[in-house]
């Protein structure tokens, strides 16, 4: 008797490559950038005293509905799939645009998702919208079931504070969790504080927020299930803004070292370069492939989620880091200076790395996952 698993209950093979509708998102998303968020514009925006582009942040939300990506179309949203919100994070990464997608229309959208309720249909229309910015209030550097900060309700009331909180100079909206369960507070509330904090990226800020007796709406009455959530799809689509990042970083080292000239030569044309940057693009390559695998896991909903955004995690951010540290390096004295953007990248891919747990903390969760534990 044959075991062999019968034709029609084999799984359906999986496509991580582009579809033809993530491209156009893809060519749209690209040219808005290219039109609103040059690079001289985003140096220009981290020497401001407001470090968001609001403008950028209303022609994505309001021109093109990008907010709401993944809120179901029956709430406002645009009903579509994590591998669509990772398109447009490769661009965001690609411009280091400095908006705030990744915390809330990611991260805050998806903790929203997980919980049930008017009030937390009633934030996900607003947010879908573009008329809030929502922000998960824990540290940036939290990782998917790490400890959550301690902030404690007294009914509908809030005391306690939490640094290292992403965007939150931008968020109208913060959704806090505590042990009696996840509550929302409007950013003008009494009692609400927001201390900008000094921060190496200066596209992604970080601010402490303090709640002192802040007034709140309970959201859902269990905050952990639903955080975990939101960080986990934080972590996989993390690694897609990630890959626009290096992405940019190696084509640009590359036109760069075909126009700089040494002993009458292109530099890239000297064989020790060549090697550098094949090395480069082969970690792009691979960098590619674990994104799609965690966007693709994170739209089916697969039970392998939890393991793509690990794996995603552990191989995105130190290869990120490297190319970016390459790209400096082989721009030579110019990447070096505060006028060219490479910085910006190096920077953020630094802030990366640690964002949303450290690459030894998801190894370990991978390890953990997978059934083999470290020695």
């Amino acid at each position: 008797m044959s075991t062999q698993t019968p034709q029609s209950a084999q799984p359906a093979p999986r496509d991580l490559l582009y579809s033809e509708e993530e491209e156009a998102l893809r060519s749209v998303v690209r040219g808005l950038l290219a039109d609103h968020c040059d690079a001289a514009a985003v140096l220009a925006r981290t020497e401001s005293a407001e470090p968001h582009d609001r403008e950028l942040w209303k022609a994505l939300t309001d021109g093109m509905g990008l907010a709401g990506l993944l809120v179901p179309e029956e709430l406002g949203g645009q009903g579509a799939t994590h591998r669509e919100a990772a398109v447009v994070l490769e661009e965001l990464g690609r411009a280091v645009a400095p908006v705030p997608y990744l915390t809330s229309a990611v991260i805050a959208t998806e903790t929203l998702l997980a919980c049930d309720g008017d009030a937390a249909r009633e934030l996900l229309g607003a947010l879908a919208s573009g008329r809030t910015v929502d922000v998960l209030t824990v540290p940036l550097t939290t990782a998917p079931g790490g400890a959550l900060p301690d902030v404690r309700a007294e009914g509908e009331v809030l005391h306690g504070s939490v640094r290292g909180v992403a965007d939150a100079v931008a968020a109208d909206v913060f959704l806090v969790p505590t042990s009696a369960g996840l509550f929302a507070v409007d950013a003008t509330e009494g009692g609400v504080g927001i201390g900008p904090q000094t921060a190496l990226d200066l596209t992604r800020p970080l601010a402490t927020v303090t709640f002192e007796g802040a007034r709140a709406r309970a959201v859902g009455p269990e905050s952990g299930p639903a955080v975990r959530r939101g960080l986990r799809a934080g972590a996989g689509l993390l690694a897609s803004e990630q890959l626009g990042l290096a992405d940019w970083c190696l084509t640009e080292t590359v036109r760069h070292t075909k126009e700089r000239h040494q002993f009458n030569r292109p530099v890239g044309s000297f064989q020790a370069l060549k090697h550098r940057l094949a090395q480069l693009w082969l970690e792009v390559v691979n960098l590619r492939a674990a994104a799609r695998n965690a966007a693709d896991t994170l739209a089916a909903d697969s039970e392998d989620a939890d393991v793509a955004a690990a794996l995603a995690q552990a191989y995105a951010s130190p290869a990120t880091v490297h190319i970016a540290e390459e790209a400096l390096q082989l721009h030579g004295g110019i990447g070096m200076t505060w006028e060219h953007p490479v910085h910006l990248y190096l920077k953020r891919a630094k802030a990366d790395s640690i964002a949303l747990g450290t690459v030894g903390r998801h190894r370990e969760e991978l390890a953990a996952r997978v059934n083999l534990p470290a020695p």
